[in-house]
This record gives C-alpha cells, structure tokens and sequence, in this order.
C-alpha cells in the first residue's frame, strides 16, 4: 500500500510540475551519507523520495530532504541539517527523522524506532520541548508515502 501512495504522490508532483519546485534526483552516494551522518537507515519509501526529488515544495507543502553533502553549514529543507540540529539542542529523540514542519511549531518525524515489517516507519507530529505523557507524538501516517500523498493531494487540489 505504501508504494502505490508514494507512486500516486510522485504522478501528482509530475503532473502538477507548474506548483512544484524541488531539488531533484539525489546520487545514492548523498542518500547514503546522510543516513550515515544520521546513524539511521531511511524507510523505503522516504529512501525512494530523496532519490527521485531530493527535497523541495509543492503547492504550499514543503518537504525536508537532501540536496548537499555539507550538513553542518545548511538550512532548511535539509533534513540532515534540521534533525542533528534539534536533537543537539535535545527538543527530538535520536530515532526521529525531521521529514517537514507543521507551520506552528511543530515537525513531521519519521520514527525510525517503530518499524514494520516493509522496513517502513511511521510519521508523527511532534512538538519540541513536550513529552509522549504530554500526548507528544501523534502518528499522522503509517509511512512516508502516506504521508506525502495525504499533504500534497489537498494542496494541489485547492490550489488557486
């Protein structure tokens, strides 16, 4: 099921390429070097995103990825950047993955400590400075490809 979203998010951002602006395809290289600099191995369906776009927005919704080697010296959307950001300064777990930010202070993780059986993990809203026992970290989708489609279907379609 996770597949078929993503390829469902990735036909909405072809086709709709005139609200998109996103960095492009990634080199395996750069993928693997982030999940390095991470200590995490990205879901397959996050993996294939980075690969296929890199990072970028479309129709309003902004997604965090790769574009750079140099994850020390970057800025958002870079996903590396962001996460080892936020968990220096102690407002994320180690095993999320900063994947977008809600707007309001809040970021879209990926919690590569949950995973199924595909290799996928979930994705959650998580508010920094909060903890789970502050109802912290609801899941907002099953997997990466889930959540794509779920941001950018809406987006596109009420899109001026």
């Amino acid at each position: 099921m996770s597949k078929d979203q993503l390829r469902r998010a990735f036909a909405l951002i072809q086709s709709s390429s005139h609200l998109a602006d996103f960095a492009g395809p990634q080199p395996e290289s750069r993928v693997a070097n982030a999940e390095r600099a991470l200590g995490s191995t990205f879901p397959p369906t996050y993996r294939e995103f980075l690969l296929q776009f890199g990072c970028g927005s479309i129709a309003g919704e902004e997604f965090y990825g790769v574009n750079t080697d140099d994850f020390e010296n970057s800025s958002v959307p870079d996903a590396v950047w962001a996460t080892l950001k936020n968990r220096k300064e102690g407002s994320i777990r180690e095993e999320f993955i900063i994947v977008a930010s809600t707007g309001d202070g809040a970021y879209h993780v990926i919690d590569t400590s949950r995973q199924h059986s595909d290799g996928e993990s979930p994705v959650l809203e998580w508010w920094p400075g909060y903890s789970v026992s502050e109802g912290n970290g609801r899941l907002v989708a099953a997997d990466f490809g889930e959540f794509l489609l779920q941001k950018i279907q809406p987006a596109i379609e009420s899109f001026p």
